[in-house]
């Protein structure tokens, strides 16, 4: 179960989303360790063509995100049900998710702050190096 920031909003189903709503950005909470994220609602398959036709078929699956808890290996081993799930904001397309989520793990200064887990900012700005250039 998902909880949107600063409301009373539940999403347990993909149902309960905006119509037009691609994915969201997250935190996730445990034990005083957060994680932010994004996460998409639904995915691309691409199929093989039927017999006797050339163009590839797609098909559209819901993704795992009932039951995610992030991408970082400490995240991975927790349970859903543990953590404190909480949507930050609901995005119409990737782009947007990529900003938002670019934009709260600089405000909450995840690189920054060992409570959160995150390891780098768009796979361009690791934590790592900027400790050593701050020391």
């Amino acid at each position: 179960m998902w909880i949107k920031r600063d409301t009373d909003d539940v999403y347990s189903s993909i149902e309960d989303f905006p119509e037009g709503t691609v994915g969201f950005v997250y935190e996730v909470s445990y034990q005083g360790k957060k994680y932010i994220g994004k996460k998409i609602l639904l995915h691309k398959r691409t199929l093989p063509p039927l017999k006797g036709y050339k163009r590839k078929r797609v098909k559209y699956v819901e993704s795992d995100w009932k039951t995610y808890t992030g991408s970082n290996e400490i995240t991975k081993k927790w349970k859903s049900e543990d953590c404190t799930r909480i949507i930050l904001e609901l995005c119409v397309n990737k782009t947007m998710m990529s900003y938002y989520e670019t934009k709260y793990q600089f405000q909450m200064n995840v690189l920054e702050d060992d409570n959160y887990l995150n390891d780098n900012v768009l796979g361009k700005y690791f934590r790592k190096t900027l400790n050593k250039y701050m020391k």
